[in-house]
């Protein structure tokens, strides 16, 4: 037995070895543009520069935001207290994204542990000082501030100014948003942190190797079927032997965001994400309908196709990604995949592919998998004194070549809208996909162009088909499922059994009789981070890539003139609502027919791949 796992564990680390050596040099990114180093003066210089400038702003100002609005001639004094707070946004944004990104580099380091904890502990205490601010703004008396705006300093965070002004309903008495803003370190900061913790930890035993989360999912797409039930299965059992902890960690959040709702006046328990977004409830209940009314066209089908090419009537969960039988699958190295995503790019805009190359030239990427480091893939904006950063764990896979063109959209983006500052670069999530889903369909289509092999032309298409399915489908799955326990667990405590099969539920409607759902498959909810970290964020991946599948179609029979109006777009970061960026390309989300139309791209696709068989 001992000789059996010893070989076991040797042919799997030897596979893993030469893969790592087939990527070629992962580069890691050099995150000294915000500070050199944890123990570096300038964390401890800037810390007591935000602490002494957070109070002399609180001095100046608190309590007396109404009476200078009141005052006529007193616009400059206003503009010049909103220039202050933003100078202020952007040192507390510079220490936390360090603090952040360092953590992610490796969570189960304590010293970096501490170092993010202890950052996160000082900047809430600092931005107590800050706190009046904004809600001090929003009582200002609708005409004066209006005319306050009227000039142009302080007219041009109208932008911003609005957005705040939309969260006036549900602004509580100055002490109580205090009193929450303060004990967020030890309520839902820490649960997140619990939750970041703890799956750094776990370790999944396949073949008697012991891996970490990300090298785990990345067995779900071995083109052995054997390889990837044992992947399956270790996942299930890992997940299921730490299910009361993440039990216990979505019953304290879910039951903590129906606190804050409740205290707030949030009437649906995704309300307050809608209005975080800036997208009317309506608007995505239009999304999820449709999409839920086109799961038999879409991943219905597509999975009894699936079915069909592997000579079966139906898959197991674990084969759901599976690449396609017989086709020949490789490792892609990384300079292949960077100059896939960047040939793409400028294809499209030589611009957009200038700002993705600098992701490259100057070590604002990290690629590689490790130990500890947090799982998945993000681009982070940082601020806009600096530059984004984008954090990937680079397998060679397909899929991770979409996901660097994706994460490079996101940073694209962030880097095109930093001008526009602290308070107006952020982008509501209802548009920060699109440039993502955009970034990752230029590449599809390039790769696609390019390839004249049927066979492989059939393996792309039904790979993109299945992305699109991930994105659009999967994620309305999951906001379903979101919503049936956070609306259950108004009636109090879930057992882990009644997560499940809330889970189990949405799972089986949105894929289909074709996908059979083995035991093991109910404890999958529990590494899902967006559940977590942003509750109901999940429906933006879809609104997203609905909405780059008919801004493409826009694309393909635009006049010259498109990419600059695209641009021009990212460049608006969050000063625009999505209906007016997406006017001058005749778009318009409101409308049923602008959700049909994305959805019949994938339908199209879907109806391509079915004629190959032919």
């Amino acid at each position: 037995m001992r000789r059996t796992f010893q070989a076991a564990h040797a042919k799997g680390a030897g596979e893993r070895a030469k893969a790592t050596d087939a990527l070629g040099a992962l580069p890691q990114w050099d995150l000294s543009a915000l500070y050199p180093a944890m123990d570096a003066p300038a964390v401890r210089r800037d810390l007591d520069k935000a602490e002494r400038e957070a109070i002399a702003f609180e001095t100046a100002f608190k309590g007396r935001l109404a009476a200078i609005a009141a005052d006529a001639g007193a616009e400059a004094e206003l503009a010049d207290a909103v220039v202050r707070y933003e100078a202020l946004e952007d040192l507390l944004g510079r220490l936390a994204s360090f603090a952040g990104l360092v953590y992610a580099g490796d969570t189960t380091d304590p010293i970096r542990s501490k170092f993010y904890g202890d950052i996160q502990e000082k900047i809430t205490a600092i931005s107590s000082h800050l706190l009046f601010f904004t809600l001090e703004l929003n009582r200002i008396e609708d005409a004066h501030i209006e005319r306050a705006m009227s000039g142009a300093r302080l007219g041009h965070y109208r932008p911003w100014l609005e957005d705040l002004r939309r969260d006036k309903p549900f602004q509580l008495e100055d002490r109580i948003e205090q009193l929450f803003h303060e004990k967020n370190m030890t309520g839902r900061a820490a649960w997140n942190r619990l939750f970041d913790e703890t799956i750094a930890n776990l370790r999944f035993t396949v073949d008697g190797e012991s891996l970490t989360l990300e090298p785990t999912l990345n067995l779900l797409q071995d083109p052995a079927e054997e390889r990837r039930k044992a992947a399956s299965d270790a996942l299930a059992a890992t997940f299921r032997d730490n299910l009361r902890t993440f039990t216990l960690i979505t019953n304290t959040l879910a039951k903590d965001k129906e606190i804050v709702d409740r205290w707030r006046g949030f009437e649906d328990v995704a309300d307050s994400r809608h209005l975080s977004n800036r997208v009317e409830r309506e608007v995505v209940d239009a999304l999820v309908a449709a999409v839920r009314a086109a799961y038999p066209k879409l991943s219905h089908r597509y999975y009894k196709l699936k079915a069909r090419w592997f000579g079966r009537d139906t898959l197991n969960h674990w084969d759901r990604n599976a690449p396609l039988p017989k086709v020949e699958t490789r490792t892609i190295p990384w300079a292949e995949a960077r100059d896939t995503v960047l040939s793409a790019y400028a294809g499209f805009s030589p611009d957009m592919a200038a700002i993705a190359r600098r992701f490259f030239d100057e070590s604002w990427i990290d690629a590689p998998v490790r130990p500890g480091k947090a799982p998945g893939a993000f681009a982070h904006p940082t601020v806009p004194s600096a530059h984004p950063y984008v954090l990937l764990n680079y397998q060679g896979k397909p899929r991770d070549v979409m996901t660097l063109a994706h994460e490079l959209g996101h940073g694209v983006h962030q880097v095109l809208a930093a001008p526009n500052g602290p308070l107006m670069a952020p982008t509501p999530l209802t548009l920060a996909e699109t440039a993502s889903v955009f970034g990752e369909m230029l590449t599809f289509k390039a790769v696609l162009e390019a390839t004249t092999d049927r066979v492989q032309k059939k393996a792309l298409l039904a790979s993109k088909v299945e992305d699109m399915i991930n994105t659009v489908v999967r994620q309305i799955a999951f906001y379903s499922y979101e919503r049936k326990v956070h609306i259950a667990r108004r009636e109090g405590e879930l057992t882990a059994d009644q997560i499940c099969e809330a889970w189990m539920s949405v799972q089986a409607e949105s894929l289909g009789p074709a996908i059979v759902l083995k035991p093991g498959y109910e404890t999958f909810w529990a590494y899902i981070p967006h559940f977590i970290h942003s509750p109901f964020y999940v429906y933006a991946y879809a609104f997203g890539d609905c909405l780059v599948n008919s801004l493409y179609a826009v694309y393909e029979t635009a006049d010259k003139g498109f990419a600059e109006r695209y641009l021009a777009m990212l460049a608006a970061g969050g000063t625009k609502h999505h209906s007016e960026v997406l006017a001058p390309f005749g778009l318009d989300a409101r409308e049923p027919a602008f959700w049909q139309g994305g959805l019949s791209v994938i339908e199209r696709m879907i109806a391509e791949l079915e004629a190959m068989e032919s």
